[in-house]
């Protein structure tokens, strides 16, 4: 026993004093050039996905992300362009939660020629959402409205 006092005393040292290399291993690593342009693409997509939250915000991270870089494909900027149209347009309104997710969905699958493809409920409510927000209704006062508005 006594002779493994020693021993084990000497391989604690050993094991808590630096070794010579420790300088170099301390220091961060630098990224490679991928990591580095994967990383500046990662920040400035989360600087543009800025205001977008939820399924929104994860589809255009998707995207963004995807795109290489040369540039995003011609439909992949539409559609960028398309959710900011649509993003801005719910803000402008107002909107929040399951209003503005129902809008952010309406908005995204329209086709771009207005209101000639809405049906007759979809451009009935379009007036009924314009008339609330233009009243400032919000919560239950909007939903009242809304739901007597679209019935009548």
């Amino acid at each position: 026993m006594k002779s493994l006092m020693p021993v084990l005393a000497l391989a604690l040292a050993a094991a808590t004093m630096p070794s010579l290399g420790a300088d170099a291993a301390s220091e961060p690593k630098k990224p490679s050039a991928a990591q580095a342009k994967q990383q500046e693409k990662m920040t400035q997509c989360n600087k543009d996905a800025t205001g977008k939250s939820g399924d929104e915000r994860k589809a255009f991270m998707s995207d963004c992300l995807k795109a290489d870089s040369k540039g995003a494909s011609p439909a992949q900027t539409a559609q960028q362009e398309k959710m900011k149209s649509c993003n801005a347009q719910a803000s402008k309104k107002g909107m929040k939660g399951e209003e503005r997710k129902a809008f952010m969905s309406d908005c995204l699958s329209a086709d771009g020629k207005g209101d000639q493809k809405m049906s007759a409920q979809q451009q009935k409510m379009k007036s009924c959402n314009a008339q609330a927000s233009k009243k400032d209704m919000k919560g239950e006062e909007r939903k009242a409205f809304m739901s007597k508005c679209l019935s009548g």
